[in-house]
């Protein structure tokens, strides 16, 4: 597991309010939320190393369809 960096996030109450509830319903922390959604940004924008991108699931929609077959 990578480490992990602390540092301090100032957010608007109404968008922390949103996130609360968002990662509420998906059973997640509000710092575990905030990551995710960091992540998924990160990875459509092509951003997120190539090696964390496979680990993780994200980059499939990034790749190219798989050509036609020969038969």
């Amino acid at each position: 597991m990578s480490e992990k960096k602390r540092f301090l996030l100032r957010l608007d109450a109404e968008v922390y309010d949103a996130l609360e509830r968002w990662a509420a319903e998906e059973f997640r922390s509000v710092n575990s939320q905030i990551e995710y959604v960091l992540r998924q940004a990160l990875a459509r924008a092509g951003r997120l190393p190539q090696d964390r991108r496979d680990s993780e699931g994200s980059s499939a929609s990034r790749r190219e369809p798989p050509g036609p077959t020969e038969g």
